[in-house]
């Protein structure tokens, strides 16, 4: 979608508007706004001459215009029916200086998670990336795969989805069986001793998709829910991430409100070996703190396993 594009469905976001006053705002002819209301049209948009002006009718299902089209945060969106990699796109992007640029595919074809896992990303599913560059140093990244997190958790309640966030960046539905993990979070970063050059935040739902062929202990908003509006989450998504990065002083607050790990018994394997008890907060910038036999531990990265009691043991769930 172009610029002239975007501003003309901006134009129209709150009702009608007549052509030549569309002209005017724009800053182009009448004949290049027909042009452009037909491009849009065979993109699947619904604009129709009405008594008061050119009105959208119906939005496309899914796309970058149709998420742009009343999306209430900065981002361009680019998508793409099928990509290999949203974050690696992200990165091409970033490299020719990009900013504020969301990459979204309904398909991934290479899709990865922590530690080069591979992720399922099938045809339904809500897969994107994040290109941003907060005026921030490197430590202080994480906060906003934290916010990510959130983000996640805010679009899946408006979709019905009561779930919660399990250290340190998995989004999960509890059941009596324990957590299943719905979403997922993977972030990358370029940046300097003093500032971030860009960070890449990529976020994978599994959204309208069966949970069957999906990874063990894992669900969709499918399972919970049944379809959802994936134009509708992703605008969620993005507009609850605007509003956390444009408060960082909130983000912990926020994942602290939606956490599932803090209060659970925790096992978490990091570089320097295994720290077990019980996890008790999260501090700046997203590190786990645990309380162990031997005292307080904080732990900046790791993997992380709830446990819970097994006559009188610790078991996984």
């Amino acid at each position: 979608m172009n610029e002239t594009q975007r501003a003309l469905l901006a134009t129209l976001a709150s009702g009608p508007v007549a052509g030549p006053e569309i002209a005017e705002r724009l800053g182009v002819s009448r004949a290049a706004v027909w042009k452009q209301v037909e491009t849009l049209r065979e993109a699947g948009f619904e604009i129709e001459p009405t008594g008061e002006g050119y009105a959208v009718e119906s939005v496309p299902e899914y796309g970058a215009a149709a998420v742009e089209f009343g999306l209430d945060a900065p981002f361009t969106v680019e998508y793409h029916d099928s990509l290999p990699s949203t974050n690696d796109r992200a990165r091409e992007l970033a490299a020719g200086g990009e900013s504020d640029v969301v990459v979204l595919a309904d398909e991934q074809t290479g899709g990865r998670g922590r530690l080069s896992r591979e992720w399922r990303s099938p045809s339904g599913g809500v897969w994107l990336s994040l290109l941003v560059r907060p005026p921030v140093p490197p430590t202080q990244a994480p906060l906003f795969t934290l916010a990510a997190a959130v983000a996640v958790v805010r679009a899946a309640e408006a979709a019905g989805v009561d779930a919660g966030i399990k250290w340190p960046n998995d989004v999960v539905v509890r059941g009596d069986d324990g957590d299943r993990k719905l979403a997922g979070v993977l972030t990358e970063m370029e940046g300097e001793a003093d500032r971030v050059s860009w960070l890449v935040i990529g976020v994978g739902v599994n959204a309208n998709v069966d949970a069957e062929p999906l990874p063990d202990r894992a669900t969709s908003l499918r399972t919970e829910v049944g379809d959802v509006d994936r134009r509708a989450f992703v605008q969620r998504l993005l507009e609850a991430f605007e509003d956390l990065r444009g408060d960082p002083a909130s983000i912990l607050d926020a994942w602290r409100a939606h956490a599932v790990t803090l209060g659970q018994r925790v096992r978490v394997e990091t570089p320097g070996g295994v720290v077990e008890g019980e996890a008790v907060d999260v501090t700046s910038p997203g590190a786990l703190v645990v309380a162990t036999e031997d005292g307080e531990r904080t732990v900046h990265a790791g993997d992380c396993e709830h446990l819970r009691p097994v006559d009188g043991r610790s078991g996984r769930v």
